[in-house]
């Protein structure tokens, strides 16, 4: 099971553990974690005690003080909702991940450095030590996280990625990190133990799935001070309101003091807060990605420059065929009958991308009955080249040095336009493959790294969002370069090694700029833990899941791309809904105060735009509000504000007449229909 796979947003089961988290949460021990609330919980029962109090002794108005009471309890519960909903959402998937570990038999090898394999002793998965080694032979579950010490094997991963396809896993390279819990489908590996039992890929990730070691952010945690710094000054006000009310001769109750505390201090963004957070990290849980810290969502949205791989990530990896140019003397169809006969036995990706252009540009057809009177000449690297002999024909492709020495002549002697050709092709990045017959060279074989199409655009849409892209090859100075023009990205680094990318990382560092990049090999570790966002690839060395606060069960390097897009969606959606609720407040201001003071000044009534009925009902209804818009906005809490790439003031401007108009208008009409209700209810 894929941890992609996501509950519905409000699922039965899902609604029933959260709607009993929401009461558990408002323990004054969990609730002071948010100061917002926990202010709202102690005036919730500062009213409660005075409804009491009141019933006790038969005397105020009972029903509108145990109705403010009520909804002020309902606004700290809806608000423990909505956490409890993100983290429920979270436990949902920790759940699907449990159910893929279990204390697996291991077959730990005595003498792991034996070429004897047969003397083993069974094991529990929970009883392994990291340093053991084990044997894992087809149709068993690998015990535990590992590296391969030796063997090659195909392995199902289906359980940790939804992937169902297999992938080989050997000794050796950045191939060779396997993942407990998934199963050997071919041959067999032994594995050296990296990870003690209860510290294993798996059980970090269903830790950090249920939020157990979710920290809040550094803007979380400024926004947390914000919001305290603000309802710390609404209670100053408030209280300085009491004074000003004795003396002018207005009777305000402790009721409709709290009444309007609560409604101006930032409730909505208070209570909402922590779930937006978690929907973060959700978020990318559901794209496939782990992210070890809220700290590493957060970074990603903030991110300035983008280091990628070329291989796998800009290009489609392998050099695939692109056309056909003849020599002197011959036709561009004649190349690519000679291409497609040589390359049928040429089970190389460029190869088969040979085969599959000449049939399919070139209108080539496999002459019939090919196979069983041909010889093939597989490819090998020392000779670099390949072919067939057939009907008294030999033809051979490959390197156009190997080739040329074949048909017996240099480059200096070959043809013009044939030297022109294969000179044009390594100018623009590309391999060139000669194609000859017999002693005659026919022509040559465009081979490239195929830029993936929509790349260009993509780069483009980052550019717009203020981001930078640089492409990271091994490629040479000239390749990198065409390749780099042709994907559209800002900068390159060609020839690049492990000590040009950590370099590169932090000369932009202390630029103040922020970094990610994406890397799978143990090569990649130090840029990767340098980074500011390091995306480490499933498929790769332990040694790089470690070092990266990010990773991709998929292993598809692209998604650094999204990962950012999810990034800045976390921070849009925190900074729209932010400004809705301190837009809100200000439209709660014209409700309450103005009904406060109406009796003792008059001239107040122009305030009064709503027309609300009596002082009563307009605290009622702003109070009501307040508690249903916080469960009013935990969809959007949850899924976040959609994200488009414009620029910053594009988005700024969105953001202020969205959810600052919006947060100003909202108000006016939700609590002019609350007050409507309310008296036509009777309730004030």
């Amino acid at each position: 099971m894929s941890i992609a796979t996501s509950p519905p947003l409000f699922e039965a089961a899902l609604l029933r553990r959260a709607i009993a988290d929401a009461f558990m949460k408002s323990a004054p021990a969990k609730l002071v974690r948010n100061p917002v609330m926990f202010v709202t919980g102690v005036v919730a029962a500062v009213v409660t005690a005075l409804f009491a109090r009141d019933f006790v002794f038969n005397r105020g108005s009972l029903l509108f003080t145990g109705q403010i009471a009520a909804w002020l309890w309902f606004t700290v519960l809806f608000a423990n909702f909505a956490e409890a909903i993100a983290e429920g959402r979270g436990k949902a998937q920790a759940d699907a991940l449990r159910r893929t570990r279990s204390d697996t038999p291991a077959k730990l090898l005595l003498h792991p450095d034996d070429s004897d394999d047969s003397v083993w002793e069974p094991k529990h998965s929970l009883e392994l030590q990291v340093g053991d080694v084990v044997l894992v032979e087809a149709g068993d579950t690998i015990p535990a996280d590992g590296e391969i010490v030796e063997g090659i094997a195909s392995v199902n991963e289906s359980a940790i990625t939804g992937e169902s396809a297999p992938v080989i896993r050997e000794s050796g390279g950045d191939r060779s990190a396997v993942t407990g819990g998934t199963v050997v489908l071919s041959d067999w590996i032994k594995v050296r133990v990296t990870a003690s039992a209860g510290s294993s890929f798996l059980d970090r990730m269903i830790a950090l799935v249920e939020g157990a070691e979710r920290q809040k952010t550094p803007n979380e945690l400024a926004l947390s001070i914000l919001l305290s710094g603000m309802t710390l000054i609404f209670l100053i006000a408030v209280t300085t309101l009491w004074g000003l009310a004795s003396y002018s001769g207005t009777t305000l109750s402790i009721t409709v003091l709290v009444a309007l505390l609560v409604t101006l201090i930032p409730t909505t963004i208070g209570g909402l807060l922590s779930a937006i957070g978690i929907a973060g990290m959700d978020r990318l849980i559901r794209f496939n990605v782990v992210a070890t810290s809220g700290r590493a969502v957060e970074a990603a949205g903030d991110v300035d420059v983008l280091l990628l791989d070329k291989t796998g990530t800009i290009t489609y990896g392998n050099r695939l065929a692109t056309e056909f140019i003849s020599a002197p003397g011959a036709t561009v169809n004649d190349v690519a009958a000679a291409a497609l006969l040589s390359s049928l036995a040429d089970e190389t990706p460029e190869g088969r991308s040979i085969v599959a252009l000449a049939k399919g540009s070139y209108a080539q057809v496999e002459p019939a009955g090919t196979a069983t009177r041909a010889i093939f000449v597989p490819f090998s690297a020392q000779t670099r080249i390949s072919g067939i002999e057939c009907d008294g024909r030999s033809i051979r492709k490959g390197a156009v040095d190997a080739v040329l020495k074949v048909v017996g002549t240099t480059m200096n002697d070959a043809p013009r336009p044939f030297r022109e050709a294969v000179e044009s092709i390594s100018r623009a990045g590309g391999t060139p493959l000669a194609v000859a017959e017999g002693s005659r060279l026919l022509g040559v074989v465009h081979l490239k790294d195929v830029v993936k199409p929509d790349i260009k655009e993509r780069f483009a849409a980052l550019r717009s969002m203020g981001i930078k892209t640089v492409m990271v090859t091994g490629d040479n100075p000239i390749t990198a370069a065409a390749i780099a023009s042709e994907a559209g990205v800002d900068d390159y680094i060609a020839e690049a090694t492990p000590q040009d990318k950590l370099a590169y990382i932090k000369a932009e560092q202390a630029k103040g700029r922020l970094i990610a990049m994406c890397g799978d090999g143990t090569n990649d570790a130090p840029a990767l833990a340098q980074a500011d966002v390091g995306v480490a690839m499933q498929t790769g060395t332990q040694a790089a899941r470690e070092a990266g606060n990010m990773v991709d069960l998929d292993s598809n390097p692209t998604k650094l791309i999204e990962v950012t897009e999810i990034g800045k969606q976390l921070l849009m959606t925190r900074g729209s809904l932010t400004t809705f609720s301190i837009a809100n407040d200000v439209a709660k201001y014209f409700a309450i105060i103005p009904a406060l003071f109406l009796v003792t000044y008059p001239e107040l009534g122009t305030l009064n735009v709503m027309h609300l009925e009596n002082p009563e009902s307009a605290i009622l209804s702003a109070v009501i509000f307040n508690a249903l818009i916080i469960i009013a906005l935990i969809p959007l809490a949850l899924k976040g504000i959609p994200y488009r790439p414009v620029g910053a003031a594009a988005l700024l401007r969105r953001n202020l007449l969205i959810y600052g108009v919006g947060g100003l208008l909202v108000p006016f009409i939700g609590i002019k229909i609350i007050d409507l209700i309310v008296i036509a209810l009777h309730l004030a």
